[in-house]
């Protein structure tokens, strides 16, 4: 049998309590019961009600504050809030303002309570089922690219075998064949590792290996593998640090990604002229701009840019899910990506991360 309906009724006079449970005692709801504010959000994060019918005029804590904590509380599903109130109009536009999903005014009419309950939970049936088929999906995409991760990693190997001539020797057309399908072959494995990584972020079960690091050399690092790309394409990329180099706190490999994403993405679509990446250090954090000189973005295509496989109009697009990953790597790490571009004048991605928390040594970039 499917559990009842559970509805904590916060009041602080027990009469309106008892008149609630009377009017919805035909209803089959589980009604809990808290006295004052501090005792309703002290049960909420335990007993999950859901639904709240919170009185606004209490001692102490009043509705609005009440409110305005429970949707400040994480890691808890959403909970509808109905507000009783003996207020006028504006009154009952704060709650709303506050988080509150509907209110209904004293002295409380019995149909008009019971109508909007069943509404309420209505909402919140309707928004579990959607979350519950989100984490179907979730689990699905998981399920399907860890599966598809190994076959397509052993079939990179044995490309790769085949194209060393281990098996034997294969004749050059061949051996071109061989190297366009590993290139699809690491082309889907980079975007099955993509995936998994995404689902790792979202289902928050990724784990960064935080350190001290020194920006100037990750940067330095990322530059040098890039720079081939850019010498074929005959484009400027250069790096400006700061005399001493800063010192971020973070995951060195993911940021590794972040970078390699964010500068590769500038030198893709930039078909002449410069890359330029210029670190700044500024109060409370280090921000890495990375500017460029390719076609720009319009306000659009940037409002999509961090939605998962949004693609934009450029010919050169991808899956769509590198920026999405970086966009998630950075806020795990306490920062932010923003993107100022104007179409046909470049586009400038910029990469703003927090201070380093742990005293660490760092290296004078001239030297």
């Amino acid at each position: 049998m499917e559990r009842p309906d559970r509805l904590l009724v916060v009041d602080d006079v027990s009469d309106n309590i008892h008149l609630v449970r009377a009017i919805l005692a035909e209803e089959n709801y589980l009604i809990l019961e808290a006295r004052n504010g501090q005792q309703a959000l002290e049960m909420i994060p335990r007993e999950l009600p859901d639904l709240i019918l919170l009185d606004v005029m209490m001692p102490g804590m009043d509705g609005y504050e009440v409110t305005r904590r429970v949707r400040a509380m994480e890691n808890i599903p959403f909970i509808p809030i109905l507000l009783i109130t003996a207020y006028d109009q504006p009154s009952a536009v704060r709650g709303l303002d506050l988080g509150a999903d509907e209110f209904i005014r004293k002295p409380v009419e019995a149909d008009e309570l019971v109508a909007r309950v069943r509404s309420l939970l209505r909402l919140k049936h309707s928004i579990a089922e959607r979350d519950r088929i989100e984490k179907q999906r979730q689990d699905f995409v998981y399920r399907l690219t860890h599966d598809l991760r190994t076959p397509l990693v052993a079939a990179d190997k044995m490309l790769e075998l085949l194209q060393e001539g281990v098996l034997g020797e294969i004749p050059p057309s061949v051996k071109e064949a061989l190297a366009v399908m590993s290139r699809s072959n690491r082309d889907l494995l980079e975007m099955v590792n993509k995936l998994l990584d995404i689902y790792r972020y979202e289902s928050g079960s990724k784990t960064l290996n935080m350190q001290p690091i020194d920006l100037g050399e990750l940067l330095e690092q990322v530059i040098s593998s890039l720079h081939p790309i850019a010498f074929s394409k005959q484009i400027d990329l250069t790096v400006q640090l700061p005399p001493r180099s800063p010192v971020i706190y973070g995951d060195r490999l993911e940021l590794m990604r972040v970078f390699n994403n964010i500068i590769g993405n500038a030198l893709k679509f930039t078909d002449k002229g410069s890359v330029e990446v210029r670190v700044e250090v500024q109060e409370g954090e280090t921000v890495v701009a990375v500017q460029d000189t390719g076609p720009g973005i319009s306000p659009q295509e940037q409002k999509l840019l961090f939605q998962r496989f949004q693609q934009g109009k450029h010919h050169k697009q991808g899956s769509g899910l590198g920026l999405y990953l970086s966009h998630y790597i950075v806020s795990a790490h306490g920062g932010k990506i923003t993107v100022q571009s104007t179409p046909g004048s470049g586009s400038c991605f910029s990469i703003h991360l927090p201070h380093a928390h742990t005293p660490s040594l760092v290296r004078n970039s001239a030297g």
